[in-house]
């Protein structure tokens, strides 16, 4: 059995609230997935997110323990108070065991700190802020598809051997974007180069012009989008508009999606270049993944979707080797266990919550390349998990400390 609740605008609270009846949870496992439904990473995330889910039920045989698994699905609006409050009544009234995607790292750090206290687990697909494997890393929460190091830093490290040494950052101005930005700077300064300019702007912007023209006039030689979804999309168009590439600087979006590639058209889109943590057409497994989410989609995974596919099934497995759901054993589990399926092979989960698998350096192909309506990136280099992530040394996870003592 699978439910499915569309919390929408005003309604979000209500439906998640509504459910199942409070004395439900002995009775199913609950996953719930909260994310963006209706807003800039409705189509990164959103129904899509809750299908891959379902998805791993399926395989994993639709029941653990005896129970069924059931998967609910509600809509933050990109507000962590709503995703607070969403997942308190999820937890405290309906039996949900488990929380994931969160396509906003400021509704995930207010989750992370709700599914802490109840000892619930919390896996971020979506959220990249790197607090959450950071100062506010929790020994229930798990950061599984990318971060904002995997993105920024792969990507740095591949323009400055191209002599690329000046940078501009266009930002989206909330935990993700300034987190994302952070690991960036970091990263140029690291290889010798120069941050010309930071610009914030708030999410969901629809004009990019003023931001746009203060990266022509810093002179860097990157100008890099360090946002998402719409807000992605919206910016690499604009920056069309105003002559950015064929001014002479390099337009680059650490964070891109499958989506947005085919929101923009590969006539727009060709060559850009960045990390994703997942491609549909990589090799067998992600292909049988691909072929039974579009079944359902009529669209192919983005990494995002696949991360919480990736999750689900983990999380099944781990409660099944712990006999239970209770928060402390499964989460042992969740660390002891290797992470092996359609998303990643051999990943590891760290101490910190990172889980560690490879990256891939892509870039979009030109429109003459692609053989399809989702053939879209060329796989360029593959980045070890070792590399990809921030390594366990440089983390400012309390859990690490107490585990020293």
């Amino acid at each position: 059995m699978t439910l499915f609740r569309f919390a929408a605008a005003g309604a979000a609270l209500l439906s998640a609230a509504t459910v199942c009846p409070a004395d439900a949870g002995d009775k199913a496992v609950r996953i719930g997935v909260l994310n963006d439904l209706s807003g800039p990473y409705a189509d990164l995330g959103g129904v899509g997110s809750k299908e891959a889910a379902e998805i791993a039920v399926e395989e994993f045989g639709g029941t653990v323990l005896g129970k069924p698994v059931e998967v609910l699905s509600a809509d933050h609006m990109n507000k962590p108070d709503i995703g607070a409050q969403i997942a308190r009544r999820w937890f405290d009234v309906e039996g949900v065991d488990m929380v994931t995607d969160f396509p906003n790292s400021g509704v995930a750090l207010a989750v992370q700190a709700i599914a802490k206290e109840r000892k619930k687990i919390a896996i971020y697909s979506t959220a990249a802020a790197m607090d959450l494997q950071g100062k506010a890393c929790s020994p229930y929460g798990f950061q599984w598809t990318y971060d904002s190091y995997s993105n920024a830093v792969g990507l740095v490290r591949a323009l400055s051997k191209e002599a690329l040494k000046s940078w501009a950052f266009i930002t989206v101005d909330y935990a993700f974007g300034l987190s994302l930005e952070a690991e960036a700077i970091k990263a140029v300064k690291a290889s010798g180069g120069s941050v010309k300019g930071t610009f914030h702007h708030p999410l969901n912007t629809g004009d990019f012009s003023s931001f746009l023209l203060q990266s022509q006039a810093s002179g860097a030689q990157v100008v890099a989008l360090a946002n998402s979804g719409a807000d992605t999309i919206n910016g690499i168009k604009q920056a069309a508009e105003f002559g950015i590439v064929q001014g002479g600087q390099t337009l680059v979006a650490p964070v891109v999606f499958l989506t947005d590639v085919k929101s923009l058209g590969l006539e727009v889109a060709q060559g850009l270049t960045f990390v994703t943590a997942f491609y549909w057409d990589k090799d067998d497994e992600t292909r049988a993944f691909a072929k039974k989410f579009y079944e359902r989609r009529k669209a192919m995974p983005t990494m995002a979707q696949a991360g919480v596919y990736s999750g689900v099934l983990h999380y099944l497995k781990a409660v099944k080797a712990a006999g239970t759901t209770e928060g402390d054993a499964v989460a042992a589990k969740m660390r002891e266990m290797p992470v092996n399926d359609a998303f990643a092979h051999n990943g590891i989960v760290r101490a910190d919550g990172r889980m560690v698998h490879d990256m891939y350096l892509v870039e979009v192909k030109k429109p003459s390349e692609s053989k399809g309506p989702w053939d879209f990136y060329k796989i360029l280099a593959t980045i070890p998990g070792k590399e990809a992530f921030r390594p366990l040394s440089e983390s400012d996870c309390p859990l690490l400390t107490q585990a020293m003592r």
